[in-house]
């Protein structure tokens, strides 16, 4: 971890602590704006920053697991405006910002896709947009949905409770929204306001508003709200389609093995080649960037919900609650992909190369023989749409018995649909370098000018799903330029189960709590597409289209340079025009893409409560019944033009998982706590279907596998937590994660259909399979204080560490994805009076990804964010705000496994907001 940061949280630590010793009794609150006297009492009531903070530590002190919770400021008032950023404050959790905002919350070292999220305690479907590699038909959410002004509170469970719904290997996100027989009659919330983002130099509206009412009895309420935003997201940058050997600039022996000379130095396929930096053996021996990509991404997020709680409470005992919820969400976006394969391209028209600590990190280029860049153009239309519907009925009785029952239903819709693909080739000469954080491609001639790319002019007999393409009566015999892609995900959830607390009184116990559930879960992928052809190759300037070029500017800061940054560029519609001009296949279903998971899930618990003699807890057991079943369509490998065979399989399988959690509050201040519980967590959707999918110009595909089971994992916390004052938290937690079950990549080689080569191919074929173990160790220290004259401060640092059983393609050991050694938050704040500010520092180390393409090891490189935000209240009633997000303006950067093996430079820009709100 860099010096600074440990500096930094040491410092903020000792602050906590001097504050803390100082200060053991409360000073004087008079704040007119944020503190306001109750009325039936002489209490002071806190609200604002500190009120929210103190909230979210009397729920942390209170509950009888390890838990932390951030709470809203007032109605409408989250912390940030993306709930993910907000959850990124908690000691041990983190986010990734690949496209800017976070979108997938990691806890305690584990995977964003084996945590979940309940809304008000409830699985919400979830969809993505089809673009976003993170977590392609996993288990978690996509939190950059979920509007930030319907949360009252986050709660993080970090320790299992067997009333909790299972399936989280990390921790359990439960997002709790408003009542409105929580709420005063007639509480009004609106807010409108304005974005901007840097990079795409476009600014937004963003505007949000919420009605509760109850009536004089309070036993009916209603509660309506609805939020809009949209932004502009442009991020350019540098990406690395993997690395391969250096031994394939060379000739090759029909076993393979390198042509050498009499001197036994390797045989260029081009002999008048030049290497610098090393011998020839040296370029042997050394890896080349597989393909250099400079792209080019635009997106317009614009998302809409409405939500609506209706109470009915009939009796003082009783009380029914209907929750609605709908979000849509349109994610169009427009990739512009200029890209080089350096080796498999132009390896025969190499003039220069240079070898530095094993990479060939600079190389050149004469003209191609048949192309040596190409771009593509991927126009994708994407629409998000969640619904969901729960019931609730809650009896209480007057010695403490309760019992619940509820029931649910969501549906989430996403993916491309269509995604309209096209590309164009170019012959022109070029060169690369690169180093740990920066790369420049030069072409030589003008790379803007459309006369300089033309079409695919490798004329094939046309397929598509394994059938041929028949126009005018016979095969049409032309070159594939592109297509339309559909490709829509459907998630549905329906649930029903009751949950019962039982008073007792027997020894230490004081609760019975049972409970069951049955859960339907559907995730459908169904794919179709056509296929684009031309008979004729032409240029870019005879296509009949209005052509343009990468705007001034994009790539500014991301490290990519040279003339590369400003290419082709195609407007939309123009991609769009020039596929349908074109000859296109016929619409047809793609069953070797689609693919269907149900999943059945009956589960049952049983949980004591006790309390006695400073020590309190619970202590059960869930028992979890799980049957998938999975249908997809098989891909015969060494078949020509191979017609997908549909398959369906069926797994189940049956799990107890008991669970221990005990607190003793050691004295007024003190409390030690204690968890341990056994856990799972269910594969992602995607990897129980074994579809396979397979990349026809790198050469590598994926496939699922439906006889997967579960993650399993015994997991341990021990924590001390401090609160010497109203308002002040010192807290540190150990925690173990003992994971079986594993699932690891295996990579295989087989024989697929390529049918841009129109013949039978190697790929290497990556699979998913059980047989991994993983530890994961951290350490966990936090503090929140309120320090003097209106200042507070919140801070935390996470060390966290794993071992596992996987390896990379060298043999190396692979950490577990999405696991930051060192993590660390600093949260000065500032309240007085009508005003308050707050600046949010957040740092990650580096972290594992996935494994990319040709055996990869995607790492991302360390990562800080700054954060500002304040407001002002110009009344009791009217407020104005304003936020900045990204202030350092970060570049996202990934390399393979070392840094001087880059795979990706991102920049995603500043993005700065300002709104008024009026609350009543």
């Amino acid at each position: 971890m860099r010096f600074r940061h440990l500096i930094l949280v040491t410092t903020a630590m000792a602050g906590f602590a001097g504050a803390a010793h100082a200060q053991q009794t409360p000073p004087p609150e008079t704040s007119a704006n944020s503190e306001t006297p109750s009325e039936a009492s002489d209490d002071i009531v806190v609200t604002g920053i500190r009120g929210s903070l103190r909230e979210a530590i009397n729920v942390k002190r209170q509950a009888n697991a390890v838990v932390d919770v951030i709470t809203s400021e007032d109605v409408g008032k989250f912390p940030d405006r993306n709930v993910a950023e907000s959850l990124s404050h908690i000691p041990g959790v983190s986010i990734d910002r690949r496209f800017g905002e976070g979108e997938k919350v990691a806890i305690l070292g584990t995977d964003p896709a084996l945590n979940r999220m309940l809304l008000d305690g409830h699985a919400l479907a979830s969809a993505d947009w089809g673009g976003n590699d993170n977590d392609p038909s996993s288990r978690t959410f996509n939190y950059s949905l979920l509007a930030p002004e319907l949360v009252d509170r986050l709660e993080v469970y970090k320790s299992p409770e067997p009333r909790i719904e299972e399936g989280s290997l990390g921790g359990t996100v439960i997002v709790r929204t408003r009542r409105p027989l929580d709420l005063p009659a007639n509480s009004i919330f609106a807010s409108g306001g304005y974005s901007y983002n840097d990079r795409s130099e476009k600014g937004n509206v963003r505007a949000s508003g919420l009605y509760s009412w109850k009536n004089r009895s309070e036993t009916f309420g209603i509660l309506g709200a609805v939020t809009y935003d949209k932004q502009n997201l442009t991020r350019a940058g540098v990406e690395f389609f993997g690395y391969q050997s250096g031994a394939d600039f060379f000739q090759k022996n029909s076993d393979g093995s390198v042509v050498r000379d009499a001197s036994g130095q390797g045989v260029l396929k081009n002999p008048n080649a030049t290497v610098t930096g090393g011998s020839k053996n040296d370029l042997i021996n050394a890896v080349a960037p597989f393909g250099i990509n400079y792209a080019y991404f635009q997106q317009q997020r614009q998302r809409m919900s409405v939500s609506g709680t209706a109470q009915f409470r009939p009796t003082e005992q009783l009380t029914f609650t209907l929750n609605g919820l709908h979000i849509d969400g349109n994610y169009n976006n427009y990739s512009q992909s200029m890209y080089t394969i350096p080796v498999a391209w132009t390896g025969n028209v190499l003039q220069t190369a240079n070898v530095a600590n094993g990479v060939v990190n600079s190389a050149s280029f004469a003209a191609a023989t048949s192309q040596s860049a190409q771009l593509d153009t991927l126009v994708r239309h994407t629409k998000l749409k969640t619904d969901n519907i729960n019931v609730f009925g809650d009896w209480e009785g007057d010695n403490g018995a309760k019992v619940s029952f509820a029931g649910g239903w969501s549906k989430a819709t996403g993916g491309r649909n269509p995604e309209y693909l096209f590309n164009v080739q170019t012959k022109l000469p070029f060169s690369y370098a690169f180093g740990n954080d920066s790369a420049e491609v030069n072409f030589v001639g003008d790379p803007t000018n459309p006369a300089n790319y033309f079409t695919n002019p490798n004329n094939n007999p046309a397929q598509i799903e394994g059938r041929p393409v028949i126009v005018g009566g016979t095969q049409l015999n032309a070159a594939q330029i592109g297509g339309l892609d559909y490709s829509v995900t459907t998630d549905r959830d329906i649930f029903g189960g009751y949950d019962a607390v039982i008073p007792v009184s027997f020894g230490p116990f004081t609760q019975l709590l049972l409970g069951s559930r049955v859960t339907e879960h559907v995730n459908r992928v169904d794919a179709r597409g056509i296929n684009t052809y031309l008979q004729s190759s032409k240029l870019a300037s005879q296509l009949g289209v209005t052509t343009l070029v990468t705007p001034d500017g994009v790539f500014s800061g991301s490290g990519g340079t040279g003339n590369a940054t400003r290419y082709l560029n195609l407007p939309e519609q123009a991609v769009i025009d020039i596929l349908a001009n074109a000859i296109n296949s016929p619409l047809v279903n793609k069953i070797g893409a689609s693919t269907r998971v149900k999943e059945t899930v009956a589960a049952s618990y049983a949980q004591l409560n006790f309390d006695q003699g400073g020590f309190r807890g619970n202590i059960g057991g869930r028992l979890v019944y799980t049957q998938d079943v999975s249908d997809y369509a098989l891909t015969l490998s060494g078949v020509v033009n191979p017609v997908p065979v549909p398959t369906r399989t069926t797994t189940d399988y049956l799990k107890f998982l008991p669970s221990f959690n005990i607190a003793y509050e050691a004295g007024a201040h003190l409390i030690f706590r204690g968890s341990v519980a056994k856990v799972i967590s269910r594969p992602r959707y995607q990897d129980l279907a074994a579809a396979t999918s397979l990349n026809d110009v790198t050469l590598d595909g994926g496939g699922g596998n439906p006889n997967l089971k579960p993650y399993e994992s015994v997991n341990y916390e021990l924590t001390a937590e401090y609160y010497p004052r109203a308002g002040t938290l010192l807290a540190a937690e150990l925690f173990r994660r003992e994971i079986s079950n594993y699932i690891i990549n295996t990579r295989t080689n087989a024989e697929f259909f390529n049918s841009l080569q129109n013949r039978l191919t190697t790929y290497s074929v990556n699979q998913p399979i059980n047989g991994g173990k993983a530890k994961v160790n951290g350490v966990l220290v936090s503090a929140q204080s309120e320090i003097w004259a209106g200042f507070g401060l919140q801070a935390n640092y996470s060390y966290q560490d794993s071992s596992t059983s996987s390896v990379d393609s060298s043999g190396a050991e692979l950490n577990l994805p999405y696991l930051s050694k060192h993590t660390v938050n600093v949260i000065p704040y500032f309240e007085s009076g009508p005003f308050q500010a707050r600046l949010s520092y957040n740092y990650r180390s580096s972290y594992f990804r996935t494994i990319g393409r040709l055996n990869s090891r995607e790492m991302v490189a360390p990562y800080s964010q700054l954060d500002f935000s304040a407001s002002l209240n110009l009344t009791k009633d009217i407020s104005i705000a304003v936020n900045a997000q990204n202030l350092l303006d970060e570049t996202y950067r990934q390399y393979n496994a070392t840094p001087d093996r880059p795979t990706a430079f991102y920049k995603n820009g500043r993005t700065f907001a300002a709104s008024a709100t009026f609350r009543m």
